[in-house]
């Protein structure tokens, strides 16, 4: 069902509440891999936290780059969220670094994650993912980068500080395996408030389709990763009873 989304004072949408609309169809397949109810009945093993760290690590060591293409590529009617971005740089340096970090403190070698090479390869769908990205930033609509805001900030807003007990709990890691999903639960929190306040100053519904589009794009690839985990075989045992229930 449709629902009419405007603001009571002006009568006007506020786009992030459309794009939350717009993208929930996705955003519910995305949560239909069996990682999430593999996490909540305690069915994680250390290869499956691997294997996300792994690929967690190919895709935001890109943030930062991508937002340096998408401030240089954005007219100046957009200057105001030029200012934004160079901010949330600021914010966000450094941050693939702590997931190497929680690599290391769960006994797996970083050398293959850094080097993308055996083991510590991206996988298809992250590879495409940022492939899709830096396309829509150099050839389409710069804006696009900011429906994979949308979904990781909004994904580790929701999901991420329970998946995080969840899987520390279950696996029995210490604080230090555990720096970038507990800190980006809690970091989150604030940057997508602001993220709220910036995209409702997006009026041009081009641009507008474009944030909507790359939302989209991003839950089917990056669910797709999350669809693909390696689960151990208490996860797989979960999985099917979930699925025969």
């Amino acid at each position: 069902m449709t629902t009419d989304i405007t603001n009571k004072k002006t009568g006007t949408s506020h786009f992030f509440d459309q794009l939350e609309q717009q993208t929930q169809t996705a955003r519910e397949q995305m949560y239909q891999a069996p990682v999430f109810h593999a996490a909540a009945k305690g069915g994680i093993s250390h290869a499956t936290y691997s294997a996300f760290l792994t690929q967690a690590y190919h895709h935001v060591k890109h943030t930062v780059p991508l937002l340096m293409a998408c401030g240089s590529r954005l007219s100046e009617q957009y200057e105001w969220l030029r200012q934004a971005i160079g901010e949330y740089i600021e914010e966000e340096k450094g941050h693939h670094e702590w997931i190497l970090s929680d690599l290391d403190a769960c006994h797996v070698d970083t050398v293959p994650v850094r080097a993308n090479t055996g083991a510590g390869k991206v996988g298809c769908h992250i590879e495409l993912m940022v492939a899709y990205l830096y396309h829509q930033i150099d050839r389409g609509n710069p804006l696009a980068f900011f429906g994979m805001v949308w979904v990781l900030e909004g994904t580790s807003v929701a999901a991420g500080r329970q998946m995080a007990a969840h899987i520390q709990k279950t696996l029995e890691l210490p604080d230090q395996a555990m720096t970038y999903l507990m800190s980006h639960s809690a970091l989150d929190q604030q940057h997508i408030q602001l993220f709220e306040v910036l995209m409702n100053r997006i009026t041009d519904p081009a641009d507008q389709q474009a944030i909507v589009d790359g939302a989209n794009m991003v839950y089917r690839l990056y669910g797709e990763m999350l669809a693909q985990l390696p689960l151990g075989e208490t996860a797989a045992s979960a999985t099917e009873q979930h699925s025969a229930a």
